[in-house]
């Protein structure tokens, strides 16, 4: 492929948006058919009745309850530590050309007592050069990740040093197949496409990515990592 700016537009990946800020939240958490609950004083009492808003009391209660940890944050801290990737990328639009290797290392960290996750990637990377011949490049990628207890989604960002835009995307896990499946859009010159990413955890130490793209309609993976924890 002789076209430096599509290369790098199929190349790119994610995985990881920051949390949503709960207060945001609250007023649609608040629109609730049930009695308010009942409060210190008469004033802070009517102006739930009168408003259908909770109380300051409420909002800060509701505020302490979305910032708590839970089982999915237990979920991507499991996967925090330094980890080896070999990746394949599909870039020929021939189904039988053979796909371009690179190697690089991923290391993944805990923030704000484990609310967050960012992860520093770095590697070569083969990039065809003004003259159309690949040669390898230094690659320097950032994301960080995170599940949102108010919209209960995996959320994620991702940018690196071939663009200048950052990535968002949202994903669910499923426990029967230790899998995650985030959805994203990529902005190009003149469109968007969007984009399926999948995480499986093959065990503790090992995990994969595979990256889709939507095609006309059809959908077609055109990258593939292997990570394997270092030790």
């Amino acid at each position: 492929m002789n076209n430096p700016a599509e290369f790098n537009q199929t190349a790119r990946r994610t995985i990881a948006a920051l949390l949503a800020g709960a207060l945001l939240a609250l007023p649609a958490l608040a629109q609730d058919t049930s009695p308010s609950r009942a409060t210190s004083t008469t004033t802070a009492t009517s102006a739930t009745s009168a408003t259908g808003q909770p109380s300051q009391a409420e909002m800060m209660a509701q505020m302490m309850e979305l910032s708590k940890l839970n089982e999915n944050h237990k979920l991507l801290a499991s996967l925090a530590g330094t980890w080896a990737f070999t990746t394949k990328m599909w870039m020929d639009p021939d189904p039988n050309a053979a796909p371009i290797e690179s190697k690089g290392t991923a290391v993944r960290k805990p923030e704000m007592n484990g609310r967050f996750f960012t992860v520093d990637v770095s590697g070569k990377l083969p990039m065809p050069g003004p003259d159309g011949k690949m040669k390898e490049m230094d690659f320097k990628g950032m994301s960080t990740e995170a599940y949102d207890n108010v919209k209960q989604k995996f959320v994620a960002t991702w940018a690196d040093n071939m663009g200048t835009g950052i990535m968002m995307s949202e994903g669910t896990y499923d426990p029967a197949t230790k899998t995650f499946n985030y959805t994203a859009e990529v902005e190009m010159p003149g469109m968007k496409q969007k984009v399926r990413e999948v995480i499986k955890i093959v065990d503790k130490d090992h995990h994969t990515f595979e990256w889709y793209e939507d095609r006309g309609g059809q959908e077609v993976k055109t990258m593939e990592v292997n990570y394997t924890r270092k030790k």
